[in-house]
């Protein structure tokens, strides 16, 4: 599951798009605060949104625990529905754009950031967007990063719609960003920040291009291993959460313990409640449980007013003994059946964010479907690092001229040039190479060249590419080699 959040306008909506490779029930996209609820994009066989109060009941979704937070929360919560090939194995929760100060004067009616920290408990990403054109920090962002504090590991930062500005303004907007960030999250490891354009349209012609497609390649590898990494992340969770438990019993433990049995229950309370911290050093020191597993000491004293002392269960070493045995003998029998791999689990993802088409126009990936041999003196196999900033912004039939076919075909090197002049991102233009290679023979005849054309000019009209070749896009040669390779096996 991944969370993505970040302040209105900064394109959550049009990143999740991009993941997905199609639009979801619900979605709105638009310059001013167009999401106003919590979605989750899952998988389902029909397309359509579940409103929260039924997600609630439904015992086949993770969402149960959400009735504390009340209606005003649950009518502002859906689930969208759509049957989508990457959410077989990834759910994105798209979350309300955080407002800035000027926005702030009326409230959600629910408690934004304790939503925000519940989700980011339970996803295994979190993806935190922000705009190159606005870095201001309101109190509202403040607040939702304190709730996702702890919890640093799972935190990917995207400085999104970098095409905009030139590299002289982008070096000094990820300084800021960085800058600010450190104010924001005071510790010595210095937080990713992936700096991109996230959608599936032309990106603006600018300097630093490469880099956009490097950044945006190290991104979707981060997202794709998710799934295979999964159980890993599940019984990480549980140690973690075990020796939450073994923590928070020798703590109560002791309390019940101090406590009187008829006389002065209210005061003796007050009074241990008032010597908490004293009490952490005391159970570190006889039960020798480490000081990262307490909790926080000012939450606790809060939570410790409004309950009842006497009804506290008695420390039982008997239980604790077992939760020992847990950590200690039964999680290490758990690792090596989690180290050996799911063969579906190392399937590639579709989409975007197939690994096997990632990053496709580099010469090293081309291993599989290697190039045929050229004649001594053939230039054809050169001038892959052509700077895409002079194509023209996607003139697909002029930028087409300069591809001159060698023995009928045309090189993987040289559609690269033509195909980069489109500035489409880099994964959608290996999505629509894999397309039109029907052969798979790491090169283009002229059927096939036209086939890519047709495929990245519908991209270029607002048209979603198909994830799998339709029958009737097929050329006619290739569907003559088709019917004869069964005629074959007949």
């Amino acid at each position: 599951m991944v969370l993505v959040m970040g302040q209105y306008s900064t394109g959550k909506t049009t990143f999740i798009k991009y993941l997905i490779e199609q639009d979801f029930p619900g979605s709105r996209v638009g310059p001013e605060p167009t999401t106003d609820c919590f979605t989750a994009i899952m998988h389902g066989e029909t397309e359509g949104i579940i409103p929260g109060n039924a997600l609630t009941v439904d015992p086949r979704m993770p969402f149960r625990n959400l009735n504390p937070f009340g209606n005003a929360f649950l009518n502002r919560f859906q689930c969208a529905q759509l049957p989508n090939q990457v959410l077989e194995n990834i759910s994105i929760i798209d979350t309300p754009g955080i407002l800035t100060a000027a926005k702030r004067r009326l409230s959600r009616g629910y408690d934004f950031p304790a939503v925000l920290r519940w989700f980011a408990e339970r996803v295994d990403r979190i993806v935190l967007l922000f705009d190159a054109h606005k870095l201001d920090f309101s109190d509202e962002l403040t607040r939702a990063f304190a709730a996702v504090r702890g919890y640093e590991d799972k935190l990917r930062v995207v400085l999104n719609k970098a095409d905009r500005v030139d590299s002289q303004q982008l070096m000094r907007v990820y300084g800021a960003l960085m800058w600010s960030l450190g104010k924001v999250f005071p510790t010595p490891e210095v937080l990713r920040v992936y700096v991109g354009s996230f959608w599936s349209e032309p990106r603006r012609t600018c300097d630093h291009y490469q880099l956009l497609d490097a950044e945006e390649e190290d991104l979707l590898v981060d997202i794709r291993h998710l799934p295979r990494n999964a159980a890993m992340r599940k019984l990480n969770d549980l140690v973690k959460r075990a020796r939450l438990v073994r923590a928070h019993a020798h703590i109560i433990g002791y309390l019940k313990q101090e406590m009187p049995t008829i006389f002065c229950k209210d005061s003796k309370k007050h009074n241990l409640i008032y010597q908490l911290p004293v009490i952490f050093t005391k159970i570190q020191q006889q039960d020798r449980v480490p000081a990262g597993d307490f909790p926080d000491c000012t939450k606790m004293q809060e939570r410790l007013l409004g309950q009842d002392f006497s009804k506290f269960k008695v420390f039982k070493p008997s239980l604790m003994a077992s939760l020992d045995k847990l950590l200690s003998t039964d999680i290490a029998k758990l690792m090596p059946l989690l180290q050996r791999q799911d063969p579906q689990r190392n399937k590639p993802l579709p989409g975007v964010l197939d690994g096997d088409f990632l990053g496709t126009f580099r010469p090293e990936h081309f291993k599989r479907h290697p190039f045929k041999e050229r004649p001594p003196g053939d230039d054809d196999g050169g001038g892959g690092n052509k700077d895409p900033g002079g194509g023209g912004g996607g003139d697909t039939t002029r930028s087409s001229t300069a591809c001159v076919p060698r023995d009928g075909k045309v090189s993987g090197t040289k559609a690269k040039e033509w195909m980069v002049n489109t500035n489409l991102p880099s994964s959608v233009l290996a999505h629509v190479w894999r397309l039109a290679d029907v052969d798979c023979d790491g090169m283009l005849d002229n059927e096939e060249f036209a086939l890519a054309m047709h495929l990245i000019e519908g991209k270029l009209e607002g048209h979603w590419l198909p994830r799998e070749l339709p029958p009737h896009l097929v050329p006619p040669s290739k569907r003559l080699c088709e019917s004869e390779e069964e005629d074959e096996e007949v």
